[in-house]
């Protein structure tokens, strides 16, 4: 949500006509994401989870190599941001990534819910 709260600022610093196929194409590019890679990296760990013990390290529940891209991910996202790069074309950018991690949380919160429900029946 912070990515997509910062593309959300920066289309508000350009003309409405110009931030709206920016931002419809964000929204575009974060479905494709989502569908082709992060969707599949949620249910993965989410069957992690479900094989770790009762008392798992925290941080077992991704892979590794999930770790290694979360530092390359941040570190471009610093880097991109101090860029000269206009801002309205990074826009895209944070609103692809933002969107496909916002909807990937979706499969999280899903299963919590179903595990909320089978305790109470």
């Amino acid at each position: 949500m912070v990515l997509c709260r910062l593309a959300y600022y920066w289309f508000k610093e350009i003309e409405w006509f110009t931030a709206l196929p920016f931002g419809l194409l964000g929204v575009f590019l974060s479905l494709v994401a989502y569908r082709l890679g992060f969707s599949g990296i949620a249910k993965k760990n989410i069957d992690r989870i479900f094989l770790l013990p009762e008392k798992g390290c925290i941080f077992a529940f991704q892979a590794w190599k999930s770790y290694l891209i979360i530092v390359v991910m941040i570190t471009l996202g610093i880097v991109l941001r101090h860029s000269p790069i206009p801002k309205h074309y990074l826009a895209i950018v944070y609103t692809t990534i933002g969107g496909a991690l916002l909807l990937s949380s979706l499969h999280y919160y899903r299963k919590l819910w179903q595990l909320i429900i089978l305790k109470k029946t």
